[in-house]
């Protein structure tokens, strides 16, 4: 069952993958954009991209397509700014990985090669650790 579309102001950005939103007349949500796992606030490149996201998103209103709730209790969304797609702007700009456990849109993969053969972002790191990898080591 889709869940249906918000429209709401981007009011906060965590980190490159996690915002908060106002809809009109609602109340605050945080959401997690979908597919994407960007780098956290202490790995190479946390700081960068949260940057990204936020010159994407911060006080923009975004299109909300909710998929589910993670187990946070944050919103998983597909989000798009100034009508771009946030899980592709991150990915492209090498601000994020294509988050395999949990994608369903295989375009992001081409995308992700080829910020990886332009080295940019995370990707020019010589051997950049996914979040998910640094999270079980901590």
């Amino acid at each position: 069952m889709a869940l249906p579309l918000l429209t709401a102001l981007v009011v906060a950005i965590s980190d490159g993958d996690t915002l908060t939103v106002r809809p009109d007349g609602g109340e605050q949500l945080r959401v997690r954009v979908a597919e994407i796992d960007a780098p956290e606030s202490r790995q190479p490149f946390g700081a960068a991209a949260k940057r990204s996201l936020s010159d994407l998103c911060f006080r923009e209103r975004a299109e909300i397509r909710p998929q589910t709730t993670d187990r946070y209790g944050r919103t998983v969304a597909r989000v798009s700014c100034r009508g771009e797609d946030a899980s592709a702007h991150q990915v492209r700009s090498g601000m994020a990985w294509v988050f395999d456990r949990y994608v369903t849109d295989q375009s992001l993969y081409p995308l992700q090669d080829e910020a990886r053969a332009a080295g940019r972002g995370l990707w020019s790191e010589p051997a950049p650790v996914p979040p998910w990898e640094w999270r079980k080591a901590r």
